[in-house]
């Protein structure tokens, strides 16, 4: 059965409050996602500049610490997944949770047991859906992330990895994000961060280059101490800013595509509407010709 003429306009009317909406979250995200970039790349200095230092202490010392010391027999791993916290941001969170899912079973395919640490709501009401335990969560940052809240999960982490596993501890700690490569493009990535794999920069010192020459005070030992936490604290930062570049452009891209399908839907019932006032107004005339001739009939006979 065919719509009416004011099934059609109220649709019509839904549509398009629906399209101011989708258009006003895509403008939102467009221009937070600016911030998010410059966020990043301020951030980048610190961490390189920290990531060359922890570079040289590990390469240039002799100290056995242990976050650099693989264990003989590892028994439980961390995953920690960075998700978001609303949605609108078509499949950005289910593909981490999806790859999330891949890398607690290769950890147990290893005998490992998987200890999941989230970030963001949509992580979390996933694991709550399948009544799973969570070590620890952490939500209301996602698209606006701080150092002290990567510092927070930092210390967390640090702590169940500095605790024996037959006491509840970790022997890894993996972290799955998504990376932000342009506004078309954004991939999730799995890394191990514990026990600690320095991460060096991409292209080589040039030849003229004169690299950095450290002495440690007191001792390499104690600056590792200290180090070594705060690297860790910048490489979830990190991830947490990429994640959050990723899932604004994530929502600006579905809000387009939704806005475009509203205005879409806006046309077809325009032009329904349109079709069945059309016929709407055929039907009257034809009844009034009908009952014109059938009048002038009658006229016609008692003539």
């Amino acid at each position: 059965m065919p719509a009416s003429l004011r099934e059609l306009r109220a649709r019509r009317a839904s549509a398009t409050n629906i399209k101011k909406i989708t258009r006003a979250m895509e403008l939102i995200a467009a221009s937070r996602i600016i911030k998010a970039q410059q966020r990043a790349r301020e951030a980048a200095p610190y961490q390189a500049e920290l990531t060359r230092a922890v570079s040289a202490l590990a390469t240039h010392s002799n100290v056995d610490h242990a976050l650099l010391t693989e264990a003989e027999n590892p028994r439980r791993a961390a995953m920690l997944l960075i998700t978001s916290d609303r949605g609108q941001a078509g499949a950005y969170s289910s593909n981490v949770i999806r790859e999330g899912e891949r890398l607690r079973e290769l950890l147990a395919d290893n005998n490992l047991e998987v200890v999941p640490y989230l970030s963001g709501r949509k992580a979390a009401a996933f694991y709550t859906f399948r009544e799973r335990p969570v070590a620890g969560q952490w939500s209301g940052f996602s698209d606006g992330p701080t150092y002290a809240d990567a510092r927070e999960i930092a210390d967390s982490l640090l702590e169940a990895f500095n605790t024996p596993s037959e006491e509840g501890g970790v022997d890894e700690i993996h972290i799955v994000y998504t990376r932000f490569e342009s506004m078309i493009t954004q991939s999730v990535e799995v890394i191990r961060l514990l026990p600690l794999e320095v991460v060096e920069e991409d292209e080589p010192p040039a030849p003229d280059e004169l690299l950095p020459l450290y002495d440690f005070e007191p001792n390499a030992e104690t600056v590792l101490n200290e180090l070594l936490p705060l690297y860790v604290a910048s490489r979830i930062h990190f991830c947490l800013l990429q994640a959050a570049a990723s899932e604004l452009a994530a929502r600006q891209r579905a809000m387009k595509s939704a806005t475009d399908n509203a205005e879409d839907l806006i046309q077809r019932l325009t032009r329904e509407a349109n079709q069945v006032r059309q016929a709407g107004i055929t039907q009257e005339i034809s009844e009034i010709v009908g009952g014109a001739n059938a009048l002038a009939d009658a006229s016609a006979e008692s003539d």
